[in-house]
């Protein structure tokens, strides 16, 4: 439809857009525009440009908005058209427009940094219609949007689900019904993907209160893994406050590569990419998958092309078989010398040669763009060889817990009086043994001799071809003498170490002599690691124990120190340098067991229902009785934390430490299932938990090494055995090929997917755990009830997040601590406060409402940290709601004779002011406002003679300190909030009492806007305009009121003293903070909107 026009240019709108409340072609249109979002391809208005003597037309602009279409209209006509009236030629005119509007389109890319690789116009449509129809700001970042049903009861809604950073939202239109939902990934308790008969592709998104049924996709496991994606985000924010960061530096696109999704949904995946691949070759967490190609690669050891696929990223060239067991490769850039191209042949077509310095070459071939993956090589190595490698990456961490002070201790954590540990402990108690055990030596010889064969033939160091074969001797057994050089090699410390000379040793320094909770837990538990071992039994391994736990726990604060850290370092200073040792830890903590140490163990909860789950459809038979008697979530803690180290026999255990660094996390849980599986029938006999725990750890005690040369080392196994029968011992061996015969078959992908699952409920149930602990810590200091308390507290909590996601003037770590008291867990700063005092507190109304917010809050702000916990903001709104008379006033005064806050301060002239702006503004759209405002009008007056009163009891020259403080600005004060102070002369000295006028004679009586508060004697106190720009006109500098003087003139008054006693029920002001959603002031309260539909 055309609705505008000249000889040029055509403004056009489609048919039927915008016309959805009336005929059928506007609700047709709607529909079609949501199901089909048609709106994304086809903007709803349009400019054409035509020359008046050809049918051709050139659509140069296009607009989502009637306000957007016509302000482009508008200057066409001002700047354009007068301008095409002097050309001659059509064909000029045409020229003339065209270039034009590419130079407009050129400029304002520019000025908007607008990149090659940004969004697509058809997403930036996308984008402003999410922004336009959910209410969000531009911090919210749209990732991606699909086409589904969404179930509403028994019907499906068709619409479009549109997946941000921080919200999922659906939208649907449909013949005039419309149906709105948004669910703030912080709340999912439970994503699943489920098939059923009626919907074979659905994914179910689970709430605390709700379940949301989604199906009819196009592309379900695309759609289901970004879900997963930015869910995990925002458990990871729940747990330690890391918010989003969008990647500005994405792998290169080529040129012919269609750009088909939006820069942000590249990082995603991008990111999503090198998690997987920095965890199937071990490589450090800062690595970024650059690409990865299919190719061959040819190995000496048994003279053939394996098919596989070689990764390439910032520091390393990595390879993996398309069989998984069949080889595997890691090239570090540092290692590499030459990178050449062979030449091709029918054999060998597109070959690549990759030279490193220990002498091996790397040959790989049927590489698809060669010329592109050499110039990329190339570009890294060239980085490689110009970074120096001693990067001193020691931040913030440094400086202790921030805010703790580091003070001297008793001990010195490199004292030079005890002997540092240069070498592995267990090279240094070897003479005492060699003679008793000799038996053992020859099993041990034959196992580095077969290492050595095996290094010879693949290689060694980290460069080495890892194949079936280095499984297999793994499986076998480790070398004692080899154990540190290859928990290095398998866990990929080595990297780390490697490319951080010189860190260890700085921490060590840094970290000498500094005193925090985590070295004082440091302290207490350095003599129960391994108490038994001789390497433990003197100053050299607790000095050594010492230092790589201090250092660690100031190299990372989150985690600082956990109980059972004390018991794997041990070990790992007995077969590593103290350097490897730590870099090891830093391998276990950060990469190979996330999570698993910080305060609360979340990692291990996780993996305790991942183990519970495996063990669900691994021993079926056995599941049940194991979970009526509630012993898995008993055992698995311990196994999982120590990797068996405390339950079972050192010389066997370090068995398990030895596959558990070559396998990973997939070890444990097989050996897990096999000592299940190995007594399922003594544990189906069980009364209860207690003889369960007995029969495992009988069963646990008899594993056994018979190839150690270690002696046996007393075992202090913490779980209790009875006076029975020994259990017959068992071959470590043995148990461990078992665990890989039955359960073998468990992949890491299938680990990961359960762990999300679980990392979902585990972090959710800690956030329910800590609202129930802080509500039933407060309820008795409350009016409040238990469902209030907790419906607040999730308002708290949720203006918490939404700081997070779209800023906020304090850092969220400062108010956002797990390993504090419940209590302070959550804090919010003033911004915060503003908003949800705006929307619950009773006083709060009109343009007063910010300023009156900043006073509560500093009384509420005890500490004067400038954070308030949630116990500080329920007892301020305990006493507004449900305070009495008595309290209130109290509370009232309080906040206008800040600082100081106490009864016993005097009310001096400026604050009274503030005090006066308060009580006009409290009671608007009250009932009997009028009568209120005559009320306080009335106590004013009557104030203001006390003080005038007062003044004449007091000497002019006479002002106290606490007045001069009382009486200066805040510099926080914005200038409106300023109170002007100016001398004034008497204007009506025949005025014996105070009195309210209205400034607007024309008004009529029911309207107060702007009051005059005139008292008695020959001093004027006015008040223009009480709700914001106020001036005070004063002479003398002593007027000043008493509390007991405030609270005897509001008792005169019957109207104020019904209103203040009167309670307030939260309720609807908690129901109204959850659907509330103030545009422009970047928040979301509600945590789970419900359906709203409008027909």
């Amino acid at each position: 439809m055309t609705e505008r026009a000249n000889p040029y240019f055509i403004l056009q709108k489609r048919k039927g857009h915008g016309d959805g409340g009336g005929g059928l072609a506007g609700l047709l249109v709607g529909t079609l525009d949501v199901v089909l979002d048609s709106s994304a391809r086809v903007a709803p208005y349009r400019i054409l440009y035509q020359t008046p003597d050809s049918l051709v037309y050139w659509s140069i602009g296009h607009g989502s908005s009637r306000k957007e279409i016509t302000e482009n209209w508008e200057w066409l006509e001002q700047n354009l058209l007068q301008t095409l009236s002097i050309f001659e030629n059509e064909n000029d005119i045409t020229t003339f427009v065209k270039g034009k509007i590419q130079g407009i389109i050129a400029e304002y890319n520019k000025s908007h940094d607008i990149r090659e690789d940004d969004d697509t116009d058809k997403f930036k449509e996308a984008i402003a219609k999410f922004r336009k129809l959910f209410v969000m700001p531009e911090e919210e970042k749209l990732v991606n949007y699909y086409s589904c049903s969404y179930w509403k009861g028994k019907v499906p809604r068709q619409g479009w689900l549109y997946l941000s950073i921080n919200h999922l939202c659906f939208y649907s239109y449909l013949l005039g019904k419309e149906a709105k939902l948004v669910i703030r990934w912080a709340d999912v308790t439970q994503l699943e993907k489920n098939a059923t008969l009626l919907l074979p592709d659905m994914v179910l998104v689970s709430t605390r209160c709700s379940e949301h049924v989604f199906s009819v996709f196009r592309n379900i496991n695309e759609t289901f893994k970004l879900m997963e994606q930015l869910a995990n985000i925002a458990m990871r924010q729940l747990l330690d406050n890391k918010g989003f960061e969008q990647d500005r530096c994405l792998p290169k696109l080529k040129k012919k590569s269609p750009k088909k999704v939006s820069a942000l949904k590249r990082d995603l995946d991008a990111r999503a990419k090198s998690e997987r691949y920095r965890a199937l070759f071990r490589l450090p967490k800062d690595e970024k998958l650059d690409g990865h190609t299919d190719c061959t690669l040819w190995t000496p050891f048994n003279k053939m092309h394996i098919l596989g696929q070689m990764f390439v990223s910032t520091n390393y060239i990595c390879f993996t078989s398309k069989e998984e067991t069949v080889c595997s490769l890691i090239i570090p850039l540092r290692e590499v010398t030459i990178v050449e191209k062979a030449d091709s042949c029918n054999v060998l077509p597109s070959p690549l040669s990759i030279s490193t310095k220990n002498k091996m070459t790397f040959l790989f071939a049927n590489l698809k763009d060669r010329d592109f993956l050499v110039q990329r090589i190339s570009d890294f190595l060239q980085q490689t060889t110009s970074k120096i490698y001693f990067e001193r990456e020691i931040t913030g961490s440094l400086s202790s817990s921030d805010d703790e002070v580091g003070t001297a201790l008793q001990f010195n954590l490199n004292d030079n009086r005890v002997p540092t540990a240069t070498q592995a402990l267990m090279t240094m108690y070897p003479d005492e043994w060699c003679s008793l055990y000799s038996c053992f030596q020859a099993k041990e010889f034959l196992k580095e001799q077969a290492w050595k064969n095996h290094f010879t033939e693949y290689g060694q160091g980290v460069c080495m071809y890892r194949t079936e074969k280095t499984k297999e001797l793994v499986l076998q057994g480790i070398p004692e003498n080899m154990r540190g050089e290859l928990w290095l090699l398998f866990s990929g410390a080595i990297n780390e170490m490697a490319t951080h000379p010189g860190y260890y040793e700085d921490l060590v320094e840094k970290s000498m002599g500094k005193y925090n909770l985590a070295t004082e837990e440091i302290e207490r538990d350095l003599h129960r690691s391994l108490p038994e071992h001789p390497a433990f039994q003197n100053e050299m391994g607790i000095a050594a124990l010492r230092r790589v736990l201090t250092a660690y726990a100031f190299r990372n604060p989150n985690i600082g120190y956990c109980q059972a850290m004390n018991i794997v370092t041990s070990v790992l200073l007995l077969y590593a340098k103290e350097e490897e040792a730590f870099w090891l830890l830093v391998a276990l903590c950060e990469r190979m067991l996330p999570d698993y140490y910080n305060t609360r163990v979340v990692g291990a909860l996780v993996d305790q229902g991942v183990f519970e789950e495996l063990a669900h459809v691994c021993v079926p038979q056995l599941y049940d009785c194991m979970q009526a008697l509630s012993v898995i979530s008993t055992i698995s803690l311990s196994w999982f934390l120590t990797l068996f180290l405390s339950v079972m026999p050192f010389e066997s255990a370090v068995v398990v430490v030895d596959c558990f660094f070559y396998e990973g996390i997939k070890v444990i849980f097989q050996l897990a299932l096999s000592v299940l599986d190995a007594n399922i029938h003594q544990l189906l006999s069980c009364k209860d938990d207690g003889e369960a725990m007995t029969i495992l750890g009988r069963y646990l005690d008899s594993v056994t090494n018979k190839d150690s040369t270690l002696p046996p080392i007393p075992h202090l196994h913490s779980l209790l055995t009875d006076n029975g029968e020994p259990h017959p011992e068992v071959d470590i061996f043995k148990l461990v090929r078992s665990s890989y015969e039955k359960f073998g078959s468990i992949r890491a992908d299938v680990i990961e997917q359960m762990r999300f699952k679980q990392r979902l409920r585990v972090i959710q149930a800690i956030e329910d755990t800590t609202k129930r602990n802080v509500v039933r810590t407060i309820v008795t200091e409350t009016p409040f009830s238990i469902d209030e308390l907790e419906e607040l507290y999730t308002l708290f909590k949720a203006e918490h997040l939404t700081s997070c996601y779209w800023g906020s003037t304090s850092n969220p770590m400062s108010r956002h601590d797990p390993s504090l008291p419940y209590l302070e867990q959550y804090r919010m700063d003033l911004e915060q406060f503003k908003v949800l005092f705006a929307l619950l507190f009773p006083w709060a109304c009109g343009t007063h409402t910010d300023d009156l917010a900043l006073r509560v809050f500093r009384l509420l702000d005890h500490n004067a940290d400038a954070l308030i916990n949630f116990r500080e903001f329920i007892s301020g709104l305990s006493v507004l709601c449900h305070g009495d008379l008595m309290e209130k006033l109290k509370f009232l005064y309080k906040i206008h004779v800040l600082p100081g806050g106490n009864l016993s301060s005097l009310l001096l002239q400026s604050q009274f002011i503030e005090l006066c702006k308060t009580l006009y503004n409290m009671f608007s759209e009250d009932p009997s406002e009028q009568e209120l405002y005559h009320a306080t009008a009335t106590v004013t007056s009557l104030l203001l003679e006390m003080g005038e009163v007062g003044k004449l009891f007091c000497s002019p020259a006479r002002r106290t300190d606490e007045e001069d403080e009382d009486e200066r600005i805040p510099p926080s004060r914005s200038k409106q909030e300023r109170h002007h102070l100016e001398d004034s002369s008497p204007k009506d000295s025949a005025t014996s009492s105070a009195m309210l006028i209205s400034d607007d004679e024309t008004k009529d009586d029911t309207s107060v806007s702007s009051y005059s508060v005139l008292s008695a004697g020959s001093h004027e106190l006015q008040c223009e305009d009480i709700a914001e720009d106020t001036v005070l006109i004063r002479s003398g500098s002593d007027w000043a009121i008493t509390f007991e003087q405030f609270l005897a003139s509001v008792l005169t008054e019957q109207a104020l003293v019904q209103y203040l006693e009167k309670p307030v029920e939260i309720a609807a002001r908690i129901t109204n903070a959850k659907n509330v959603r103030k545009v422009g002031h970047q928040h979301m309260s509600v945590s789970d909107y419900e359906i709203s539909l409008s027909g």
